[in-house]
């Protein structure tokens, strides 16, 4: 049982962690911990959360665990706050979608006051943000990668393992390395896709969108998703997204080398072999 939760962004993520962590009667006490406090107040009525703060160090005392579900960049920022402001035994994890840069903020803050941190990125979400799309359920059956390195306290490991494995995930552990480059493949990269789909329409054909069926919309449905979110998380991860857009582009032109050759074999069977990877996802 967690004594007092702060969840520091109460959004789809940080929502979908309180709602799960009261259905599953994990805390004694919610906190929801954000910049602006009308927004705050919404999920307050709502029950999401028992209290509200828009001061980091107040909202963050005393609790024996923190969850920091804002953007990448905003979590950064805010760790140092947190390592200020948490008792020694607290246990701290993230939700970003990027490892590399909050985990080297932990261990420089490491370096002046020992604390249990490990990153944690919950493969798991929706195109659509706030509050209001928490789900109590948003990670039951699903994959949590937690990001541990060689100074990360054991502790943190097994309790911040437990606790997503509480609220109902698989828990997987990487590098945060190989973390980034992994969810630049699987993650960033099919975002990059969806954005670059809808605005090569709009370039070639935009009448076309008028039109667009299920085809499309499923394709390209993640275009739709929180464009401030996306924006850091593609910067923090630039330089890996950058060589999955480099493979991209080889496969793009490896399809158009074959259709311009009219090699209806060569597209039968490079089709075939991808319709196979697809169908081999489990």
């Amino acid at each position: 049982m967690i004594e007092r939760l702060a969840i520091v962004g109460v959004g789809l993520l940080g929502g979908s962690i309180a709602l799960a962590a009261r259905a599953g009667g994990l805390a004694r006490e919610i906190v929801g911990v954000g910049r602006d406090r009308q927004r705050l107040e919404a999920p307050l009525r709502a029950g999401v959360v028992d209290r509200i703060s828009i001061d980091v160090g107040a909202g963050v005392e005393g609790a024996d665990c923190v969850v920091l579900a804002a953007t990448v960049s905003a979590n950064e920022h805010l760790l140092e706050a947190i390592w200020r402001g948490v008792p020694a035994s607290a246990l701290v994890t993230d939700v970003g979608s990027t490892k590399r840069g909050i985990v080297a903020v932990a261990e420089r803050l490491a370096a002046g006051r020992s604390l249990g941190f490990v990153g944690s990125h919950p493969m798991a979400g929706s195109e659509k943000s706030g509050w209001q799309v928490a789900r109590a359920d948003l990670f039951r059956g699903a994959t949590v990668i937690v990001t541990p390195t060689d100074a990360t306290e054991p502790r943190a490991v097994k309790g911040i393992t437990a606790l997503w494995e509480a609220l109902g995930a698989r828990v997987s552990a990487l590098d945060p390395e190989t973390h980034d480059r992994t969810v630049a493949a699987i993650s960033h990269l099919p975002h990059v896709a969806a954005w670059a789909l809808v605005d090569a329409v709009g370039r070639f054909e935009p009448g076309a969108l008028a039109f667009a069926a299920r085809g499309f919309r499923d394709t390209t449905r993640i275009a739709a998703a929180d464009p401030p979110m996306w924006r850091d998380v593609l910067l923090a991860n630039a330089d890996a997204v950058r060589a999955s857009l480099v493979a991209f582009r080889a496969a793009l032109d490896e399809l158009e080398r074959l259709i311009a050759a009219g090699d209806a074999a060569g597209i039968e069977a490079l089709l075939a072999r991808l319709k196979s990877a697809r169908e081999g996802l489990a």
